[in-house]
Formats: C-alpha cells, structure tokens, sequence
C-alpha cells in the first residue's frame, strides 16, 4: 500500500517520454515516488493511505532555483534600488553587521517564500556571492541550515571565499556589543571545510554544499593579490572536485569565462551565473569544457548585457534558470523568471519563435537538477525519484479555459497558483498554506532582525522614498 496517492489531475510529468496525462496520478511511498501515469491504472496498484484529489491541477516536479543569496531576503529594496546604499547594507551585513539569528531569520523567510511558490529545491549563496561570503566562523552557515530544515524544502549552500588581499574584518556581536576580528583566506576556507564536512548530504540529501570563489574579471593581473586569487581559486576548485561538489561562480560577463578557462577552473561539475556578454569563443569554451550556465533573465546583469542562451543551448551547453532573488527587484518566483526569460531572448530576435515553454520550464526542473548533480533524485516525476510534487491550481480566471496545460502553467501561472506542495513524500503546504510552519512567527523574526541589522549599520536612511519615485520618466539617482 501506497502512503499518498495524488489523483485527477493533468500530470506534467517531465520525464524522459515528456508525458502529459490529462487524468493522471503520482503514487508516493515514504519519500519517493513508486507510480506515475493515468488514475485508473495507478489508484487500482497502488491503494494509499492517503488521498489528494487534484482534480482541476497540474502534478508536476517542483521547481529547482539555480541561483539566489542568502541574506538578500532581509534586505531586499534598500535603498530604492540605488548602487551605494544596497552594496553598503549587503556588505556591512555579510561582514560585521549580522548575527546568527539574522541568518536563521531569513533562511527561514527564503525557504518558506520558495515553498509558497512551488520552489524545493533551491541553491543560497551564502552572502554576496561575488564579492562577500559570511564563512569568517561555521556558526552562520550552521544557523542557516537549521533556519531550512525548519521549513522543510532542499538547499544547496554555496560557501567560499573573497577577493584578496586578505584579511577582511569581520565582527560578531554580543547585545550591542560589538567585537571586529581580521579573516583570512585560510581561515575562510576551513569555515568552508567544516560546513561541508557537518552538512553535505545530510538529512536524507536535504541540504547540500556547494564551493565558490570571486570571478576575475578583465584587468585582474592589475588588481592587489591577483596570484593570490588564482591560486585560492585553483585550490577551492580542487577541494571542490575531491568532494564532489559543485564549483560556481558568480557575476561572470565578457572575457571572464576565458580568463577562468585559462586558469583550469572550468569543467562539468563547474556552475558560471549570469554569464553575459560572452563572445562566440567563450560559447565554444563552455561547449568544450561542459561548463554549465544560470542564466539570470530577471537580474540587473541581463539589463546591462545580453546572456547568449539560444546560442549556448545550440552549441551544447546546458543552461538553468536562476532567480537571483531576492534582490531588488524580483522575488523567487520562478513561474516569473521562465516568463522573463522566453521574452528577454524573444525581444533580442525580434522573433516569438525562441525558447518555447517547454524549454522554460525543462530548465528549471531536469536541466537544474542535472547541474546540480540531483537528476537522479528530483527534476522530474518518475518511479524512484524523490517525491518533491507540486500542484498547480488551473481552476483560477488567468488559467482557464482548461486547454493546453502545459502552456498555460508557463505563460500565465504564477506562484500564488500553487496550491500544494510536497518535499520527499511530506505535505509541506496544502490549500496554499504552510502545515508545519507558523508563517507569522517566521515574517516576525525576518522584520525584528532587518531592523536591528538597519540599526547596526545606520542604514534606515535607505529606507526612504527615492525623490524621482514619483512623476520622472527616469530615476537618474541610480546611474549617480
């Protein structure tokens, strides 16, 4: 006997045969799944304990977000979008301006955002990703992790280092009491080995880690410390490659896909964000060297230059879609990013023919769970696979009348359709409302630990209205 049986609904099921069942079911037994196909012939071999009735839904794989910040999430809009006062909050915050309840606070907002979207499985980057991580001590990211569990959903944690020279301040605080302590790069990375070593796989392969280093861009043999930041880089990688784990980098954008590629940190278990303007040499670097691309459609990086999708997905490479979330414009709802990536690349052509709905939505299913090395566990509904599930309410005016499906969950969906969630066999959110969380409890820690992060940094300054919010054409305060 089954323990669940998801019945009635349209099963979008991703697999390899990209089955669409219009009265299909998914059978669960512990935390995976056992059956996928029509509700009659599943409901008749697998009798359940407990039924979910989908009738007037989508059954699909949740959804995998390839790229977001921890940390972002209390931050968020910060000085109105304008450069100076967001980078000050995201790197007071990173470095000397947080606690371990801050990280656990807004873990736990990140988590059950994603969860309220239909979002399993997602990787962090613990802090600024590019420029500041917050692995001065193991405390911080272990409050992460504790602040997921808590709500349930899959992470992939990506620690590392920053840009040389070293050593950075850091601080860690007691009451108001405020103690500031010099970080070096081996200090960094033993905090990075520590967290791998306590967390990599751990909770039924519920949290994962994942390594990261500072993209050197044009110019960096110029820079303070460049032999020390490729040497600190090839080291990471390596530590990298001898645990398995994934290797990425943030914010790469014309020639720094070369410059990785010169100093051998590339390969198939190696993830590059953002990846824009990249020359039809850097496309064939990644082909040769099976690189993987997040594309970001939804980020200030895709405005300032274009990422070569079509291009690169033509040659081979496989590219997932990242939120970048949550900052300062977009949330972790990805149903948005698949949109804003169909039409980013549309616009470019000049021609609706590009990127199609299904390539959206493999994307940030099996795609992403391929790059993280998870495409045996979840991405997709099959017999064996984790039972991460999620149902797509259709029954909504922007989704009806009940026609094509699979269109419609990727151009008119968004994530307040999502009505129920499951996580390796557990009803996380049901009817659109968490089971296992008190939602007020976790938006009141995200609001009291924001404030005292403003507090202690000075920064409520940021939180006023921008001049030129109202009645402008253009905010010229954020080019300033």
């Amino acid at each position: 006997m089954a323990d669940i049986l998801i019945k009635n609904g349209t099963v979008i099921a991703i697999d390899p045969e990209r089955r669409i069942i219009a009265d299909g079911a998914v059978a669960i037994t512990g935390d995976r799944i056992v059956a996928v196909g029509p509700t009659a012939e599943v409901e008749a071999a697998h009798p359940a304990r407990e039924v979910i009735d989908a009738r007037g839904m989508a059954i699909m794989p949740g959804f995998v977000d390839a790229h977001a910040h921890a940390g972002h999430g209390l931050i968020k809009t910060l000085g109105g979008g304008k450069s100076d006062p967001w980078y000050q909050a995201c790197r007071g915050a990173y470095t000397v301006g947080s606690t371990p309840e801050f990280w656990f606070a807004e873990a736990q907002l990140a988590a059950l955002e994603r969860l309220r979207f239909g979002v399993t499985t997602g990787v962090s980057l613990l802090g600024g990703g590019d420029s500041i991580m917050r692995t001065d001590e193991p405390v911080y990211g272990d409050a992460h992790m504790e602040g997921v569990l808590g709500i349930g959903t899959r992470s992939v944690v990506a620690v590392g280092t920053t840009r040389p020279p070293h050593p950075l301040t850091y601080a860690r605080w007691d009451g108001e009491t405020r103690t500031d302590y010099p970080v070096s790069f081996d200090r960094q990375f033993a905090t990075c080995k520590t967290l791998v070593d306590r967390w990599h796989g751990s909770h039924d392969g519920r949290l994962h880690l994942a390594l990261l280093t500072p993209t050197l861009h044009r110019g960096y043999r110029e820079a303070a410390g460049a032999e020390e930041a490729v040497a600190q880089s090839r080291a990471v990688k390596q530590y990298a490659e001898e645990r398995g784990l994934v290797f990425t980098q943030d914010g790469h954008t014309t020639g720094s896909v070369r410059i990785a590629n010169e100093i051998g940190i590339l390969g198939p278990r190696t993830l590059l964000s953002h990846a824009t303007g990249l020359d039809a040499e850097e496309i064939a670097i990644c082909a040769k060297t099976g690189t993987t691309i997040v594309h970001n459609p939804s980020a200030v990086a895709a405005i300032l230059a274009r990422c070569p999708v079509t291009e690169l997905l033509d040659a081979g490479v496989t590219v997932v879609i990242g939120s970048d979330a949550t900052a300062p414009d977009r949330s972790a709802d990805m149903f948005r990013h698949m949109q804003q990536c169909m039409h980013y690349h549309r616009t470019h052509f000049h021609d609706p023919s590009w990127l199609p709905p299904g390539k959206a939505l493999e994307m940030c299913t099996i795609d992403a769970a391929r790059v993280l090395g998870l495409e045996s566990e979840i991405g997709s509904l099959e017999p064996g696979k984790k039972a991460d599930v999620i149902l797509v309410d259709l029954r909504r005016p922007h989704l009806y009348p009940a026609h094509m499906p699979e269109y419609r969950v990727t151009y008119f969906a968004n994530g307040n359709d999502v009505h129920t969630v499951l996580v390796g066999g557990k009803v996380l959110l049901r009817d659109r409302k968490p089971v296992h969380v008190d939602q007020d409890a976790v938006l009141d820690a995200a609001q009291r630990e924001a404030d005292l992060m403003i507090d202690r940094l000075g920064l409520r300054y940021a939180l006023e209205t921008p001049r030129m919010f109202w009645g402008h054409s253009r905010d010229l305060d954020l080019i300033e």
